[in-house]
């Protein structure tokens, strides 16, 4: 018979190794039999609504356990009700996952009324895309260039204050001198696309470039709308001509500020979970998410309806949101006049 210190020691990794098994299994087993609410905070029809369902339909495949996946709009502000409720109503266990409007880490940044979110604390699974956002106009307006915005009035459709396509078109009025009349209000991009084609608008504040070219290739074919300008870090190929907010003013700091703004397009589709999931949780979401994005099914999906697909990793993604709320006190500062954030 061995002594009990040397049974002791002999049967640790024993022990060891039927314990790590179990631990690691315990974040597959959880989701066995259970439902994901995929929360989008806009209304349907648009590239945020179709990127998040296209996500949760191949998502799925891949998390252990194959729970549904169960898409849900939540309309409110531009993303912010959503992003709320996600923070302070929805389950801490990875079975709430939100389609993150872009622009809700500057508005955090910048101290936004009504923001009872901390980005810092979401759980980042993955971006399906860093394309860049643009400010457009209709055809009949007449509108093809930024210089002529500098000149008269031009009349663009948002959905609210928290949202890109109310605050890039303030931030170029503010530094830019563009003379940009915001109308505000509207549930989703689909809801602008119609006010621009009944004439209630000119144009729409900020849509995704990638956007226009999977929801409406036609009117791009049919030049029925022009690119005025792009929200980016750097030009996109495909729009070589259309000028960077950036690039249109001198001042070293408002451009400091505009490239703050532009920043959240490098997680401009992005997929979050609420605070405090477990980390082994957040693990199997990020590597479900990774794995769906180069499932040969989804890339030809994507394909057929004009979406790109230029992921970034949910660690990178956190990262990004991450640096937007902690940029540099002078640059927060100047954006906040232009985003409505608090004192």
């Amino acid at each position: 018979m061995l002594r009990p210190a040397l049974h002791a020691l002999l049967t640790l990794p024993l022990i060891a190794a039927a314990t790590v098994p179990a631990a690691a299994q315990s974040a597959a087993d959880f989701y066995k039999g259970r439902t994901i609410q995929m929360i989008i905070g806009v209304s349907a029809g648009g590239d945020y609504d179709l990127r998040a369902r296209l996500v949760a339909r191949y998502m799925t495949k891949y998390i252990p356990g194959n729970p549904k996946i169960v898409p849900q709009n939540m309309l409110g502000a531009g993303g912010l009700v959503a992003a709320n409720w996600l923070a302070n109503v929805a389950p801490k266990d990875g079975t709430a996952m939100l389609a993150i409007s872009s622009n809700l880490p500057v508005g955090q940044a910048v101290g936004l009324d009504g923001v009872k979110y901390d980005i810092r604390k979401f759980g980042y699974i993955g971006n399906t895309t860093d394309s860049p956002n643009v400010i457009n106009s209709w055809h009949s307006t007449g509108v093809t260039k930024i210089e002529q915005v500098m000149e008269k009035e031009f009349v663009v459709g948002a959905t609210g204050r928290s949202s890109g396509s109310y605050y890039y078109p303030a931030a170029l009025n503010t530094f830019a001198g563009t003379k940009f009349k915001i109308v505000f209000g509207y549930p989703g991009g689909a809801d602008v696309n119609i006010a621009m084609e009944r004439g209630e608008v000119g144009g729409r504040g900020s849509n995704l470039w990638a956007s226009w070219k999977s929801t409406r290739p036609q009117w791009l074919a049919e030049k029925k709308i022009h690119m005025l300008v792009q929200v980016a870090l750097k030009r996109h190929p495909e729009l070589p001509d259309v000028p960077l907010m950036q690039e249109l003013v001198k001042n070293e700091l408002h451009k400091q500020v505009l490239t703050f703004i532009s920043a959240d397009t490098g997680i401009a589709r992005s997929i979050v979970t609420a605070p405090d999931v477990p980390t082994d949780r957040i693990a199997l979401l990020r590597q479900a998410f990774d794995a769906a994005m180069k499932d040969p099914a989804l890339i030809k999906e994507a394909e057929q309806a004009g979406q790109d697909i230029s992921p970034t990793s949910g660690a990178e993604a956190q990262q990004i949101a991450s640096s937007i709320v902690n940029a540099p006190p002078e640059v927060v500062a100047g954006a906040k006049p232009i985003l409505g954030g608090g004192k």
